[in-house]
């Protein structure tokens, strides 16, 4: 009896295992959405016939995505400074994959998020699709050309060539995906989400769903979503039939709304999740299945009090950059994005502007998780005669471009506003859609579309530091008083966003009283001033233009892009960072930085830019005296040199000069300078550089404690030489060996140098201010990753890494 229980009780547990595997896999069946980044084959230049379907690519070099081939490419000193000084040119990609049978009868997508700078797709030897705008995605139905008794292959051209004024990268530089679904399905970017009415006790939530597959049908189809929670508790459901006979090819379905009580509302610090499960189902069948995240919250913009969330007044502290990340180039890894946004917030940024042009879907995925408002951009300029990054006429693609980007990020709690553009509002003549109002035309053409798709936010576009009627600074007219009248194309915006001149900002209000104003580029050159120059209460905000290192649009060689920064491109602050945290955050501080040398001061884009060079440590020449200063949020810095008062000043209140004390001709002497920060007569803050020993050995520091075996996760491995009681030592430039082995590679390897001729390929890298680092990619298994760190003179360092 006892054998036939246990045999039973066996039985029993294979069948639930069945059951349950069954289950699983019907459930994976419904849309399979795979990574298809891993095992491309790549070669740079243009490469005849290199689309057909036998093209022997034996020769090429295997690796995954992202990519940017080039940023692989050397500097090149006579190439366009404005695009990093690499040389524009072609690349081609090509990778197999075998079909599933169970794709049979089923719709086979591949979804590009993007090639830079724009690119087509073979499939088979087969032209299937492409962008001529690579900062948007694209997807192609290949159902009708996959071969199911042979090897498939995808081809890719892409190509940097063409009007951008930046370094843009190149390639498949984004994540691409296989999709497998039900030709009853849900649409592209189908699933709009909005929370039209929100309160402490409840938030009303609206479903849209667009369906595609059911034009002239009359299938029995029911839309069903369902509402769970921040901790996957769900909360409500909403359901509702979808229409037969429609004829339209993919159709705009709203559901019933629901009512979430005691929502638990997103904002920057509490950036809360809901997920809205949506699932297709005919005759009782589930055709198709999709999750989306979004967050409950209200945005309010008005002249009387800028911005508000949730009812409460935000001032956005942000920078506006181009997309590039570091040694990665413009290849979109999430983790160097989620490294960047962690840095900015730890600083006191809440905001980002995408200057000036979509960023990549998992850049708003984290923007969303870590709580960052952002000023999504669609474009530099409208039309093709100027700086045009696009393959085809702007006139021709602006629709289907505007169209792509709301859908893709309307759902995202953290975008808060569109822009159309930047600098706008004069030199009509580059434009090939002319209006003779200086856009006004165009942008109320745009605003329309914009609202057909996302109805919930306002609209903007930057405008170029001109006043009305075009003049620019470098006119004779610009500071006559009767000409600061704001620009035609600002009083039509729904917010009016500013390149610079803060300084203007009431006067331009005298003219327009109804604009909501924005600072939509700020200069770093003058520091705290364009924060402290606006009207905090009832403006806005505003963007630090290249807040951080970023290539291209270089001032000159040997620099290899913008320079005047609060962030290396390694994202090691400079001084000045500390700075905006003063500005940014209540937390008393008080930060010193050494002058090295004044820099510089030029006319860039008809705006003052510059920046002088600063460091902070204190191994200087016996003897020297130094100009320095102090940044602090404080009342007062007394500055103290080995026990000796060199003195005490004010914060000043002037907009210039607030949080930042210039100390002049400090004598130097090894040893000790501290300087302490008063409010109200007691010391709040303290900062202290110390005279370092010699450099006698390697210190390493790891930033990701929990490192993914996903093939796609990074680690950051930081080295600082430090003397032999462990203080950094920023004067040493010894070159750094990574040696790694186990389930992971080095991708790149940097100093922060801006300005160095290295690439950041190899395993060796000269220390920069006695920094240096490795970043490190997962494979796709798990494992022990050991790593030796060594450098001539100096104690090496080893460290076993887990990855997961």
């Amino acid at each position: 009896m006892k054998n036939k229980t246990i045999l039973l009780m066996g039985t029993i547990i294979c069948v639930l295992m069945c059951i349950s595997t069954l289950a699983q896999s019907t459930n994976d069946n419904i849309r399979k959405n795979q990574l298809f980044n891993f095992g491309w084959k790549f070669k740079s230049g243009e490469i005849p016939n290199a689309q057909e379907l036998n093209f022997n690519d034996n020769d090429w070099r295997v690796l995954d995505l992202p990519h940017d081939f080039q940023f692989e490419q050397p500097w090149d000193q006579t190439a366009n400074k404005g695009r990093g000084f690499k040389t524009l040119g072609i690349a081609w990609y090509r990778k197999t994959f075998k079909a599933d049978a169970s794709w049979v009868g089923r719709q086979v997508f591949l979804d590009f998020e993007g090639i830079m700078l724009h690119g087509e797709v073979w499939l088979n030897g087969k032209k299937i699709g492409g962008t001529s705008y690579g900062y948007l995605g694209f997807e192609t139905n290949i159902s009708n050309l996959i071969k199911y008794d042979d090897v498939n292959v995808v081809a890719v051209r892409s190509s940097t060539e063409g009007g951008s004024r930046w370094y843009t990268g190149g390639g498949l530089f984004r994540d691409v995906h296989l999709v497998v679904k039900d030709p009853i399905s849900i649409a592209r970017h189908g699933v709009f989400i909005t929370t039209p009415k929100i309160s402490n006790q409840n938030a009303e939530v609206n479903v849209q769903v667009e369906v595609a597959g059911i034009k002239n049908k009359e299938y029995q189809l029911e839309i069903i979503t369902k509402i769970v929670s921040p901790e996957g508790k769900q909360v409500a459901e909403t359901k509702t039939m979808a229409p037969k006979k429609s004829n339209l090819v993919e159709v705009e379905v709203a559901l019933p709304k629901v009512n979430i009580a005691n929502p638990q509302l997103w904002s920057c610090e509490t950036p809360h999740l809901y997920s809205a499960e949506v699932s297709l189902v005919v005759d009782g069948k589930v055709t198709d299945k999709l999750t989306e995240k979004f967050g409950i919250r209200t945005i309010e913009f008005s002249k009387e009090f800028g911005l508000k969330l949730n009812g409460k007044k935000v001032f956005l502290k942000g920078v506006a950059n181009h997309h590039d990340l570091g040694a990665l180039g413009a290849a979109a890894h999430e983790t160097a994005i989620a490294r960047m946004m962690d840095k900015l917030k730890a600083f006191g940024f809440n905001h980002i502007r995408t200057s000036h042009n979509p960023y990549s879907e998992s850049f708003f995925k984290l923007a969303d998780e870590k709580g960052i408002l952002v000023v999504d951009e669609l474009y530099d300029k409208w039309g093709s005669q100027t700086a045009w990054a696009g393959s085809a006429p702007w006139n021709d693609i602006w629709y289907n471009n505007m169209k792509e980007w709301i859908k893709r990020d309307r759902n995202h709690p953290s975008v808060i506003l569109w822009s159309f553009g930047n600098e706008l509002q004069f030199q009509e003549e580059r434009w090939n859609w002319p209006t003779t109002d200086w856009g006004v035309t165009t942008y109320k053409i745009m605003d329309v579309v914009a609202k057909r798709y996302d109805p919930t936010r306002k609209t903007t576009v930057a405008m170029y530091p001109a006043r009305a009627g075009g003049i620019i600074r470098a006119n004779p007219d610009f500071r006559i008083k009767e000409n600061i009248v704001p620009p035609e194309l600002a009083t039509v915006t729904e917010v009016a966003s500013f390149n610079y001149t803060w300084e203007d900002y009431q006067e331009y209000l005298k003219h327009a009283p109804d604009m909501i104003v924005y600072q939509s580029e700020a200069v770093t050159n003058e520091l705290a001033a364009p924060y402290f120059g606006m009207d905090r209460e009832k403006m806005v905000g505003l963007a630090y233009w290249g807040g951080i290192e970023y290539w291209g649009e270089s001032q000159g060689w040997p620099r290899k892009g913008w320079n005047y920064s609060f962030f290396n491109h390694s994202m090691e602050p400079f001084p000045q960072a500390w700075l905006t945290k003063s500005i940014f955050t209540d937390e008393p501080l008080v930060y010193i930085g050494i002058v090295d040398n004044e820099g510089e001061s030029k006319m860039w884009n008809d705006q003052v830019v510059g920046q002088k060079v600063i460091s902070s440590h204190w191994n200087r020449i016996e003897g020297n005296a130094y100009n320095l200063y102090t940044y602090t949020n404080a009342d007062e810095v007394e500055l103290v040199v080995n026990g000796k008062s060199i003195g005490v000043q004010q914060n000043s209140t002037e907009v210039t000069k607030r949080n930042t004390i210039y100390w002049k001709n400090v004598p130097y002497s090894a040893g000790k300078i501290t300087a302490i920060a008063r409010k109200g007569g007691k010391e709040v803050a303290r900062h202290e550089l110390e005279t370092t020993g010699k450099a006698v050995a390697l210190k390493l520091e790891t930033e990701n404690p929990n490192w993914k075996a996903d093939g796609m996760d990074l680690q950051y491995v930081k080295v600082y030489a430090v003397d032999s009681i462990g203080n950094k030592v920023a004067t040493v430039s010894g070159e750094v060996t990574f040696d790694v082995s186990g389930p992971a590679a080095i991708i790149a390897v940097d100093n922060g140098n801006h300005s160095s001729d290295d690439l950041f390929s190899g395993n060796k890298k000269k220390l920069y201010n006695g920094f240096a680092m490795a970043i490190l990619r997962s494979s796709q298994k798990g494992g022990t990753v050991k790593l030796k760190v060594s450098a001539t003179g100096l104690k090496g360092i080893e460290k076993t890494l887990t990855v997961k």
